[in-house]
């Protein structure tokens, strides 16, 4: 073995990472060049096609069961969601805040403060839907135009809120092991960074939309929601509404205590949101349902299941691929690295600091171009496995902790693709407004750029 520890196994992983880079580019499906990847890594090292057969198998076997506890609690939180949404309740927890729309300033903050309220506990995706149905009419009647709505939901709830996802956890999950780290880890560093994306996104965000505002046109009226509608057969009295909202919000808030008291990361975490939400489910299934009740809730969990699995489908093959390059080595493919070997990524790492040099400024720049193209499928999530295993690459070579590398490839990647500026990504909060998605991804685009510059110039001071 070479003195950085470098084999041609090594140099396969690198050539497939350029590969997944190359399709993610081209806006091309990642999933079979992963796959075949997998395949052809598992076929130089055992040098057996059964073998290499069965590491396609056992690697999503390993992907999933790393990432079940985030697609769970997704699946869980999109169905509770729909039955608060369709009995009222998510109504009667934000009507009130309608009435503060006094003007286009209050109604930009409150739509994106709400908006990133919402996406921390039910997910950006409802969050559209439910800001859509309640605040929207109202910061019309403000003189709110449209397209700044839009602007308002994407960057304060598919950038801002899911970028750090410190509630539900899935994007630090996906990454932190990506990058061989405690989910903790990720959370920790990833918080004055978020913070600062988000403050100087959105404050630059509002700022161009007062510029403009004058320019705007009228508001137009505002089409119909296509999903998380409220169903009149099961609309709630309204006190009856107005005192499970109170409760709901009274439950998520002590969850949050727990986990500042208990100091509950990662799976812990994901267990007692995913609790409270399963929890919060059958009580207002069976208040809805009454005797009913054991034949509908059934429905809600597929329903969720559905969602869960869809949004993640594309992101198990690549995930299992970035595993291999370090904790899912040995589990996929066997003990089959040399001895002396300290994963794929690390051996890398170690040979870059040897062979380039290295410098903080360097990988924090590189950090947010991987991630920035990685979210160029529209994801946000497919490609966030792949900057946390250059992140281990490049924290390695600098003898560096790889957590704020970690946080700031995934924080580029999600506000890339998570649905502030890839235009088909935009397509839920577009169609809300009633505005054109690609217009939308046009006006987000300088905001998310600045924001991207400041936190990246931030990152170099923390690494």
């Amino acid at each position: 073995m070479m003195e950085a520890g470098i084999l041609p196994i090594h140099i396969l992983y690198v050539l497939f990472i350029g590969a997944i880079i190359l399709f993610m580019l081209l806006r091309k499906d990642t999933t079979f060049i992963s796959l075949f990847g997998i395949f052809t890594l598992s076929l130089w090292a055992s040098h057996s096609l059964a073998a290499s057969v069965s590491s396609l198998f056992r690697s999503f076997i390993y992907a999933a069961g790393e990432l079940l506890p985030t697609i769970f609690i997704i699946c869980f939180i999109v169905s509770m969601s729909d039955l608060l949404t369709k009995t009222g309740i998510n109504e009667a927890m934000i009507s009130p805040f309608a009435s503060l729309m006094k003007g286009p300033v209050t109604a930009y903050w409150l739509i994106g403060g709400l908006m990133f309220a919402i996406s921390l506990f039910f997910w950006p995706s409802p969050g559209v839907a439910l800001i859509g149905a309640v605040l929207l009419p109202a910061a019309a009647r403000a003189g709110f135009p449209p397209i700044a709505s839009a602007m308002a939901m994407s960057l304060f709830g598919h950038g801002f809120a899911l970028s750090g996802d410190f509630v539900i956890q899935a994007a630090p999950k996906l990454t932190a092991d990506a990058a061989g780290i405690p989910v903790g880890d990720v959370i920790s560093a990833s918080i004055p960074l978020v913070l600062i994306m988000g403050a100087t996104t959105t404050a630059a965000a509002f700022l161009m939309i007062q510029r403009e505002r004058k320019k705007q046109l009228a508001p137009a009226s505002f089409p119909p929601l296509h999903a998380g509608e409220q169903d009149t057969s099961l609309y709630l009295p309204k006190r009856l509404r107005s005192i499970l909202a109170l409760l709901i919000l009274l439950i998520f808030l002590a969850d949050i205590a727990c986990m500042l008291l208990f100091n509950l990361q990662g799976n812990d975490a994901t267990a007692l949101i995913g609790g409270s939400a399963i929890s919060i489910l059958l009580t207002v299934h069976f208040l809805v349902y009454k005797h009913k009740g054991l034949e509908k809730i059934t429905g809600y969990f597929i329903d969720g299941f559905q969602f869960g699995f869809k949004v993640f489908g594309p992101v198990i093959p690549i995930a299992a691929f970035f595993y291999l390059g370090d904790s899912g080595y040995e589990s996929i493919m066997g003990d089959s690295l040399p001895e002396g070997s300290h994963g794929i990524v690390n051996d890398l790492g170690i040979a870059l600091s040897h062979m380039m040099p290295m410098s903080k400024e360097f990988a924090a720049v590189a950090l947010t171009a991987a991630g920035a193209i990685t979210g160029l499928d529209g994801s946000g999530f497919s490609g966030i496995s792949l900057a946390g295993s250059i992140a281990k690459l490049f924290s390695s070579a600098l003898h560096t902790d790889p957590a704020v590398l970690t946080a700031l490839g995934q924080i580029s990647a999600i506000w890339v693709g998570g649905g502030t500026l890839v235009p088909w990504a935009l397509i839920p909060a577009a169609a809300i407004c009633k505005v054109d998605p690609f217009e939308l991804a046009r006006k987000n685009f300088i905001p998310v750029a600045i924001g991207l510059s400041v936190t990246t110039i931030a990152a170099m001071f923390f690494i």
